[in-house]
């Protein structure tokens, strides 16, 4: 009777070479025994590019922003812009959605934190932008999208909680669009003042 032969298992090694790199060794072991037979060899250039690369991309972050404004026979629309805490430059309340609160609401929450006003919000967005926030000292920038919600203001405070980092000024339409940096918000704000003029 002829003995049995010993089972088979395959197995794949990854060998390291000398100048850093790796080889892969295609073999066969038989159950119970020590020895590896070599049936291949596959580069080491070949086992990378058979791995995809993946690049981990930054998260985008949400935020609500308000675009508060008021119109009058005299003056037309005005919109209105705050000034950021660390750059100073003229931007939209915004921030973070809160708890507890839909985004419209939000967006009117920080129109009256930062700005000190207090009105009627839209519930639908009228677009958004996107932007980099910077952190860190300015040294990590996270990118933002921005939802914006009109707010037809109302009322307005003369003292309200950072009316002592930020200044608020009123701009034409034409004029808050120039001042902004961000070139999504003054395609925004543009149309906005655009749509007004129906």
């Amino acid at each position: 009777m002829a003995a049995a032969l010993p089972a088979v298992s395959p197995r794949v090694v990854w060998r390291r070479l000398g100048h850093g790199g790796y080889r892969r060794v295609l073999g066969h072991r038989a159950v119970g025994q020590p020895s590896w037979r070599v049936e291949g060899v596959v580069s080491a250039s070949k086992k990378h590019s058979t791995r995809k690369q993946s690049v981990r991309k930054p998260a985008i972050r949400l935020q609500y922003g308000a675009l508060p404004y008021r119109e009058s026979k005299a003056t037309g629309l005005e919109v209105l812009l705050v000034t950021s805490r660390e750059t100073r430059r003229w931007i939209i309340p915004k921030g973070w959605p809160i708890r507890g609160l839909s985004p419209s609401k939000s967006a009117a929450r920080e129109a009256y934190e930062e700005a000190g006003v207090r009105g009627t919000v839209r519930n639908k967005p009228i677009g958004r932008y996107a932007y980099s926030k910077m952190l860190n000292e300015r040294t990590v920038a996270m990118p933002c999208e921005v939802r914006v919600f009109a707010l037809h203001v109302r009322r307005q405070e003369s003292a309200w909680p950072e009316c002592q980092q930020r200044e608020a000024q009123w701009f034409s339409g034409a004029d808050a669009a120039e001042i902004v940096t961000e070139g999504g918000l003054k395609a925004l704000i543009t149309a906005f003042a655009v749509s007004r003029k129906k």
